[in-house]
């Protein structure tokens, strides 16, 4: 029996296949055994640069010795076995089960794996090239992340228009043109991986502005290498910890006073709170004629002065504290605005469930609101949260003060 008839003969294996750059994966039964084998794409075959490909990646996976690595060896002609092992592709994961990307710690798993595993390959000069989610793998029991085979064995020796057919989107745009490959390829089809991973569901903001990055369309305005882009995400987990811990610590100290006025007489005078001004925009604020555009890939605040100049110097810490000072304007009617919701009778005296839906809320407001101003005055991520933990801190000492002096104040419903 041929490996098409033993396809065709092992239907009920069809949910462990998938469809590769390379040719078609699928786990079956022979003679009793369980086996993975991929049956190469007849078109690859009969390219004489692919083979030749072919036989440089056979030559180096036996020497790869990750543990995310899979490797394989030729049974028969276009006819390649994989190691023993059960293994599905991340697209058939995702695409039986999508409310997987929602349980704790899976994104984050994944995402780890694969910058970790992307890391060690680029450090014995290989590229994946295209992290699509078919071509990801993981292995069944625990979802580790596995990897076959490597895009770089088969450059300038196959048309990439031809090998990754079907998979262009997840293939950086200078790869497709036959132009170069390191490692901003591979950053550019993480990037692209994640934002499948989150097609089903919202995309957590410390994700966000690293994608953006990620998948830019010039190699230069993406992170140069894994270890950035690890980083990048590190930083911004670590602020949205931050910030989430300050605006818990604003809410608890609400629920303390509630409880105690709380118990209080209803007869309070009545004070209504001040409706915010319009603020002007960053535009409006900034001098004409100052030139406030970042070099690309540049964030204020991470700014580099190296190469400057001293007049070059001066005049970007002055835009960068034109920024920050209206973003301290801007982010202070925010947090006055967002925790008036909570600094008033109908929040003060309500019973722990309501408090707890109301806090909730008000945290993602503020965190949301941190995100947005940071990145219309083109502050730094890290400056803008330690600014935000500031302000929320002012604010809430100031209203907790108001409460003590006038007693609950009520705000206006429309």
């Amino acid at each position: 029996m041929n490996y098409e008839e033993l396809v065709n003969s092992n239907g009920h294996t069809a949910g462990l296949a998938a469809k590769l750059p390379l040719g078609f994966f699928r786990r079956t039964v022979v003679d009793g055994k369980a086996v993975n084998r991929v049956q190469i794409r007849r078109e690859l075959l009969d390219s004489i640069g692919f083979v030749g490909g072919l036989n440089k990646e056979l030559e180096r996976n036996g020497a790869l010795n990750d543990n995310s690595q899979l490797h394989f060896h030729i049974i028969e002609d276009g006819v390649l076995e994989v190691g023993t092992g059960s293994y599905r592709s991340l697209g058939w994961v995702l695409a039986e089960s999508p409310a997987v990307v929602a349980h704790s710690g899976f994104v984050d798993s994944i995402v780890g794996e694969l910058l970790r595993i992307a890391d060690y390959l680029h450090s014995k000069g290989i590229y994946h090239i295209c992290f699509a989610p078919e071509n990801v793998f993981v292995r069944s029991g625990d979802n580790k992340v596995m990897l076959l085979s490597h895009g770089s064995f088969y450059f300038h020796a196959v048309d990439p228009l031809v090998l990754y057919k079907g998979f262009e989107e997840y293939v950086a745009p200078e790869v497709l043109n036959s132009g170069t490959v390191d490692e901003r390829c591979d950053i550019y089809s993480i990037g692209k991986f994640l934002e499948y991973l989150f097609t089903v569901a919202e995309m957590p903001y410390e994700y966000k502005a690293v994608v953006a990055k990620a998948t830019r369309e010039m190699p230069e305005d993406r992170y140069s290498s894994v270890a950035d882009m690890r980083k990048a995400l590190s930083r911004r987990r670590a602020g949205k910890s931050m910030l989430r811990t300050f605006a818990i610590a604003s809410v608890i100290v609400v629920a303390i006073v509630g409880g105690i006025f709380g118990l209080m007489s209803n007869d309070i005078p009545v004070e209504f709170v001040q409706p915010v001004a319009t603020q002007d925009s960053p535009a409006e604020i900034l001098d004409e004629g100052f030139d406030h555009t970042p070099e690309p890939g540049a964030a204020i605040g991470d700014t580099m002065y190296g190469g400057m100049s001293p007049e070059q110097q001066e005049q970007m810490k002055e835009y960068e504290a034109k920024c920050e000072k209206i973003f301290r304007k801007m982010y202070a009617a925010e947090a006055e605005r967002i925790l008036s919701k909570i600094y008033n009778s109908t929040y003060m005296g309500s019973n722990e469930k309501k408090f707890m839906a109301g806090s909730k809320s008000i945290m993602n407001e503020l965190i949301k609101a941190q995100e947005e101003l940071a990145g219309r005055t083109h502050l730094s991520e890290a400056r803008s949260q330690r600014i935000a933990s500031e302000i929320i801190d002012e604010v809430s000492e100031r209203k907790k003060a108001a409460l003590t002096q006038h007693g609950i104040q009520k705000v206006a419903t429309e």
